[in-house]
């Protein structure tokens, strides 16, 4: 048996790609990677793949078949499970679809939409992009992102708020097992408030305990704003209100692996979803309508952290089907 193991290892080993030694190499030192020997085999081969991938979709990007690149992140040694397990986290089922909280319905008028492109971080509404880590708590990095905006819209401060105090504080979901948004909101409106993220800083894990201290309080919500589940009125709300927390499908290596451009996946649902982000604007490149989207998986990732998903393609990655804000009294 162990000579056997010892043969198949050998083999791994054989058929990797030394023209990536150097890179490899500085991959592991740029994101700090530290693997046992025998998971370094498996990651390095879960790599080379994803490069294999990247190398041929930005081959046709430069032949104009694609509207966005690829490119190497932190998660590029993430195997497909583990990238569903560790870093897709929106659960509409937590939902439980009580909402009798203080919920609303966005109220769409007959005004046309006339600014051709928003930017909400130009606004100050925009805190710096963070990382969820190995936990799925994207609810709570998308819950925080629109409560963020709306407490700079109601007070002129922009605060960074505790998602870690939503991971071990909130009943409704699931700490890094995933969670849905309104059940932050409903969370922060009954819990009288959220901590700021200086005095309970995220750990990417549930401690177990929840420590939240209302004397480190840093916004308050009452209630929340469902909008209908269409891109027009998605648009009304994203040009007026400011960032609006979404759930999109992001479960296809394309998403994984997006470096810059606008991200067109045929293979997206327009109805289901995994992943919690944040709408802060929209626009259109080389004549391609987008959102642009605030992701929580750190400065490698993407655009600086940044994604811009296709606007009017049919509901592209469901990113119009269930979308919220908090609501935020002025002080």
């Amino acid at each position: 048996m162990i000579c056997l193991l010892f043969i198949m290892m050998s083999v791994v080993v054989l058929a990797q790609d030394k023209s990536l030694d150097k890179i490899w190499g500085k991959y592991k030192v740029t994101h700090s990677k530290n693997y046992t020997d025998s998971e370094e085999q498996y990651r390095r081969k879960t790599f080379e793949q994803h490069v294999d991938i990247i190398r041929m979709h930005n081959l046709e990007y430069d032949l104009g078949l694609h509207t966005y690149t690829m490119g190497i992140n932190e998660y590029a040694d993430m195997t497909r499970e583990e990238y569903g397990k560790f870093l897709l986290g929106a659960r509409r089922e937590l939902s439980g679809e009580d909402g009798k909280s203080r919920n609303k319905l966005f109220q769409s008028d007959n005004t046309e939409v006339t600014d051709d492109d928003m930017d909400w971080r130009e606004y100050g509404y925009v805190t710096p992009i963070k990382n969820q880590g190995r936990c799925g708590s994207c609810w709570a990095f998308s819950s925080t992102g629109s409560l963020e905006g709306q407490h700079f819209r109601a007070t002129g401060d922009l605060i960074s708020l505790s998602e870690q105090n939503l991971v071990d504080c909130c009943k409704w979901n699931a700490g890094c097992g995933g969670g849905w948004m309104d059940n932050s909101f409903k969370y922060v409106e009954q819990n009288g408030g959220i901590d700021t993220e200086e005095y309970y800083p995220y750990q990417g894990k549930e401690t177990g305990r929840c420590t939240y201290n209302p004397e480190d309080r840093g916004s308050t919500c009452d209630g929340w704003v469902d909008i209908p589940k269409h891109e027009s009125a998605l648009l009304k709300a994203s040009s007026q209100i400011g960032p609006i927390t979404v759930a999109i499908d992001a479960a296809h290596q394309s998403f994984q692996l997006y470096k810059s451009g606008v991200y067109v996946e045929p293979e997206c649902s327009n109805h289901t979803s995994d992943h919690a982000v944040l709408v802060i604007g929209y626009g259109s490149e080389e004549g391609q309508d987008y959102w642009l989207v605030k992701n929580s998986w750190g400065t490698s990732w993407g655009d600086q952290g940044f994604i811009k998903m296709a606007r009017n393609m049919d509901n592209m990655c469901a990113i119009a089907t269930y979308a919220s804000y908090p609501i935020v009294k002025k002080t």
